[in-house]
């Protein structure tokens, strides 16, 4: 499902104008307005997915599936010679799809962990430590205490967690052994702060801040209710194993040794509670309504034994859809492009990522003072000009990575009204995908992150600035209208790094 757009908001953080009314919540895709063609598509009148439509899946009804399946790594594959990882200095041929051999897609879709009593113990040795940040449970302190932790639910030798239920690891994923009261997780005076900033058919956003006084954006999710929330049913923990997954996964490439970057959003802390909607999070709710206007339900109705998936994440600025007429210049637009590039060309070297979704509802920007940012590619360190802006890419409800050996992914090769979208080149994208991939969503196809950055490209070039042109701006405009007449000629982002003029 796709997943809401969290970060958008203005100064004071409250949600920013909708350009257009936001249809009714029936997933339904616009109607289509003429050929199929990505050039027809883009000359037609926009009818652009916007931040919270994306969030409230109006991408059609989904039969969509979380896959966690077996798969040879990365590493395996470089050993037996059928593929080696890509290498940003020798990138000259198209590296071979992935071929995935003898996958098995479990009817519960459910991980294997290492755990060797059914039952949870009070500390789940991580596989990795993911943040700094101190978590406030009671019943989940241990000597690595002020951790966000990541637990080993992703190998494949089975062993017992073969028996987790699917509940039991999203508990684990969250350093608890059940669902927690609202207060434990979230203290009251975080909550008092607490502002609405967006939402979706999954749920509500809010911002407030954490204990170091940084402003962080809260995604509440309510998980296995049997009362549908916005008309649809709720999650499954299976469901929601996906996104803290993947989450989790990228937020990390901001500490690798050897494939580094910042430019996905950073995941602060997860907590799963149990009970009704606390009265600041409904009051702050009801101020968004007013002043915004909501398509949601009040989340008043939820009965005590509720239960919600809470993600924290940082701040991570205005999505780009917003930032139209706002970026001062075709320079600040190169250097997003470049950021976007260069992150997904990390994750891909490091964990055979594919976004899959990348529209720019998904591309956040805020401002900063860096002059400069950094990231590492296969050891390597390179730099590139911030132009006052940092990228951070977000919602991964489509995406596909591999983990170890297992491949985690979305299976989308039954959600036809996906890709039958017309009026934007957003909705050819979806059907250049299947087309590249054969319907086969576990395997790995990196020339989707190409198809992004050229989608990407696009509205870049289509975009207003503040700036008022002149002789850079027009070299500037020619160096993104190269990018966009030649990106597609590279098989991956990595490639696409290494080799394109504009980056060198």
């Amino acid at each position: 499902k796709a997943s809401v757009s969290i970060l958008s908001s203005s100064d004071d953080f409250t949600s920013t104008a909708f350009p257009y009314k936001r249809p009714s919540r029936k997933r339904k895709l616009p109607p289509a307005l003429g050929p199929s063609s990505a050039e027809n598509s883009m000359s037609a009148p926009f009818r652009e997915i916007s931040l919270n439509e994306l969030a409230d899946c109006s991408l059609g009804p989904c039969p969509r599936k979380p896959i966690f399946c077996s798969t040879p790594s990365a590493g395996s594959f470089s050993k037996c010679g059928k593929l080696k990882p890509f290498s940003v200095n020798n990138l000259s041929c198209t590296p071979p799809s992935m071929s995935v051999d003898g996958i098995v897609s479990p009817p519960d879709c459910s991980l294997h962990c290492q755990q060797t009593d059914t039952d949870l113990p009070d500390h789940i040795e991580p596989s990795i430590d993911l943040f700094s940040e101190p978590k406030r449970r009671s019943e989940s302190k241990s000597k690595n205490e002020g951790k966000l932790q990541s637990a080993n639910l992703l190998s494949a030798d089975s062993g017992s967690n073969a028996d987790l239920s699917d509940a039991e690891k999203v508990y684990a994923e969250c350093g608890q052994q059940r669902p927690l009261p609202w207060e434990e997780c979230i203290l009251p005076q975080r909550m008092k702060k607490c502002l609405k900033i967006g939402e979706g058919t999954f749920g509500e956003v809010f911002s407030t801040n954490n204990e170091s006084g940084d402003t962080v954006a809260l995604k509440i999710i309510p998980v296995e209710g049997s009362e549908k929330v916005n008309g649809e049913d709720q999650k499954t923990f299976g469901e929601i194993l996906h996104e803290i997954i993947i989450s989790k996964e990228l937020s990390s490439l901001k500490e690798k040794q050897h494939n580094q970057t910042h430019g996905f959003i950073g995941l602060k802390d997860l907590h799963c509670v149990q009970g009704c909607y606390p009265a600041d999070f409904l009051k702050a709710w009801d101020t968004f309504d007013q002043q915004k206007g909501s398509e949601n339900d009040r989340p008043d109705f939820f009965e005590n034994d509720q239960i919600f998936l809470i993600l924290e994440f940082e701040f991570g600025g205005i999505d780009l859809e917003n930032s139209n007429g706002t970026l001062a210049s075709l320079a600040v637009a190169k250097s997003i492009l470049y950021q976007v590039t260069a992150a997904l060309a990390v994750a891909e070297q490091e964990l055979h990522f594919e976004h899959r979704d990348l529209h720019w509802g998904n591309v956040l920007v805020k401002t900063t003072k860096q002059k400069t940012g950094s990231f590492l590619v296969n050891g390597t360190t390179h730099s590139l000009e911030t132009r006052g802006v940092l990228v951070r890419i977000i919602d991964y409800s489509l995406s596909r990575l591999e983990i170890d050996d297992l491949t985690v992914s979305c299976d989308i090769s039954n959600d036809e009204e996906l890709f039958m979208g017309r009026g934007d080149y957003q909705f050819e994208i979806y059907r250049l995908m299947r087309q590249e991939n054969g319907n086969n969503w576990a395997a790995y196809h990196p020339h989707t992150n190409v198809l992004w950055l050229h989608y990407l490209c696009s509205k870049l070039l289509s975009m207003k600035y503040r700036g008022s042109g002149g002789r850079t701006a027009k070299d500037v405009r020619e160096e993104l209208t190269g990018f966009y007449d030649n990106v597609l000629q590279y098989s991956s982002a990595t490639e696409a790094l290494q080799s394109c003029p504009m980056f060198q």
